[in-house]
């Protein structure tokens, strides 16, 4: 194993960040069995991918092509799980993606539809998708407005190369988390009076996941607090 990865120092902390989301699970009245986690491996090297699903970790995620299609074809060589894409998505590159992520967090405008609703992905079948929902305005950072949600998940679920699985959020920098991520479950409520199918709510990571689970979050994002610090970005 390449000596850059501490493979002790990796089970240590996942074992640590896996009986804090129980806990918080517990006191909320839910299972941690409801949750997946998705350990964010950004920057960090393939080798660290071995580690964790040695551990058991059966969901990846990543933000940048063509980092995520490298790490994509480690996950999938090892037959260790899934590659969520999680970061925000060009459309010259969403075919791209499209074709070999598991599922793509970070669907917030038509135009990615549009270019998605030509995806061949084989047998593979459609490409599980999330809406990403903007809580702060910030155009820089992604997100579809929350008032425009319901357009949009009409327009994925007319969409057959891909599948609406429910939304995603990222908390806004500053604030208290639990108001927006409040918004988000009111969001989804309304969203599954569309697509009855889409449970999916991305949202929690290192810092916020504790109040991401009180508001019925099934899929948190974490990184560091289980990879340790990220490396410096290639």
């Amino acid at each position: 194993m390449n000596s850059a990865v501490d493979a002790a120092a990796v089970a240590e902390r996942l074992e640590r960040v896996r009986g804090e989301i129980a806990e918080a699970a517990a006191a909320v009245g839910r299972s941690s069995d409801e949750l997946t986690v998705i350990v964010v491996t950004k920057y960090q090297p393939l080798e660290l991918i071995d580690v964790l699903a040695e551990l058991g970790v059966r969901d990846f995620g990543e933000n940048r092509h063509p980092e995520s299609r490298n790490k994509a074809q480690r996950i999938h060589e090892l037959g260790a799980g899934r590659l969520h894409f999680i970061g925000q998505l060009q459309r010259n590159k969403a075919r791209q993606v499209g074709r070999y992520a598991d599922a793509v967090h970070s669907i917030d405008r038509e135009e990615l539809v549009t270019a998605l609703s030509t995806l061949e992905r084989g047998d593979a079948g459609a490409l599980d998708v999330l809406m990403q929902l903007s809580l702060d305005g910030d155009p820089s950072r992604g997100g579809v407005p929350l008032g425009e949600a319901e357009v949009l998940a009409e327009r994925i679920a007319a969409t057959p190369t891909i599948r609406l699985r429910g939304v995603m959020a990222v908390a806004p920098l500053g604030v208290d988390p639990l108001p927006a991520f409040e918004q988000v479950r009111l969001t989804s409520e309304r969203i599954r009076a569309i697509v009855p199918d889409a449970r999916w709510i991305s949202a929690g990571m290192s810092h916020d996941f504790h109040s991401a689970i009180s508001q019925g979050a099934t899929h948190l994002r974490i990184g560091t607090a289980i990879t340790g610090n990220r490396p410096t970005a290639p």
